[in-house]
């Protein structure tokens, strides 16, 4: 799934989108405060991904959108509260893609990431980053396959955690390089990337947020990014497709999702304030300071993202044998 910057593009699909409002959604809802779940808690990617988009789709809606964080079981707990709240509209969650189509694969879920909730659209997304401590004697991504083929098996690579986007992206990788790596999975993003900064381990994949002021400050290097273009905020980081692995992607991306059962104005209405907010300037901005791009879609959009990234991932789990903790 590339990720395009056409600003341009947005302005019009937003515009379009509008024009094509329900009436009857439009005056309607909403008449009271809405809420946005997050799966994890303050100061995280999603967090940030929720707090870019939320204050221009308030101001659209003419409704304050409220975030509220139930964070736990690797976003299962807000995925699960979303499932079982009224289908009104009123309570909206912006899923990540490991609670949606990673987690379902590695440990007993009570929901169906494609029947327990109406797609509204996906709002962002954006590749990791495979980074190394400054030490190692590896500059480029062919140096270090070359360095791990010499010594195979006596590397080990940080994530955020078991199952996390970081874990599935580099056992993606390693299935492609057919290289071996130990992964040592940290509780958070921020104790393994303090543990690469300090030199504890020598290599992590890491979302972009907490990786790109370590990558510009030259605390961490960067080989590659896994998404198929480059990263706007790192331009000069190229991408693993473009060394030798041509179409490798592994993408994080955000939706927005309601209960099952939500009626289909208002997730037309939803839809398209959505579209509008990522068309902004202003918000784009906000995302990619956060290594996120907004990728404005359709609700039938999002489902077939969530179906082929369901299969994509189940493969790489089933591969790599990744069980939870």
């Amino acid at each position: 799934m590339r990720v395009k910057h056409v600003f341009p593009l947005l302005t019009a699909l937003a515009a379009t989108a509008m024009a094509c409002l329900p009436a009857g959604a439009s005056a309607a809802y909403p008449d009271r405060p809405i809420k946005l779940l997050v799966g994890y808690t303050p100061g995280g990617a999603a967090d940030a991904a929720a707090r870019s988009i939320t204050p221009l789709m308030s101001e659209l809606l003419g409704q304050s959108v409220v975030v509220e964080y139930k964070p736990g079981a690797g976003g299962a707990i807000a995925a699960e509260a979303t499932m079982r709240a009224e289908p009104d509209g009123y309570t909206l969650h912006l899923i990540d893609s490991g609670a949606m189509v990673v987690l379902p694969h590695i440990r007993k879920t009570n929901f169906d990431p494609l029947k327990s909730f109406k797609p509204i659209g996906t709002a962002a997304a954006g590749g990791l980053v495979l980074a190394v401590h400054p030490s190692l004697p590896a500059k480029t991504l062919p140096e270090f396959i070359a360095l791990l083929r010499k010594s195979p098996d006596q590397y080990s690579y940080a994530t955020s955690g078991v199952g996390g986007g970081g874990h599935v992206a580099a056992e993606q990788f390693k299935i492609e390089t057919g290289l071996g790596m130990q992964h040592v999975a940290y509780r958070g993003g921020g104790p393994a990337m303090a543990d690469l900064m300090g030199g504890q381990i020598s290599v992590g994949m890491s979302t972009l947020a907490p990786a790109i002021p370590q990558i510009k400050a030259n605390k961490i290097r960067a080989l590659g990014v896994t998404s198929l273009n480059r990263a706007s905020a790192l331009p000069d980081v190229p991408t693993i497709a473009e060394q030798g692995y041509p179409g490798f992607e592994a993408l994080n991306w955000y939706a927005l999702v309601g209960p099952a059962g939500l009626p289909d104005d208002i997730v037309a209405k939803l839809n398209q304030v959505l579209a509008q907010t990522l068309a902004s300037q202003k918000v784009q901005d906000l995302l990619r300071e956060q290594g996120l791009d907004a990728v404005p879609d359709s609700p039938a959009q999002l489902t077939e993202r969530v179906r082929a990234d369901l299969d994509k991932w189940g493969k790489v789990i089933k591969t790599a044998d990744i069980k939870a903790e």
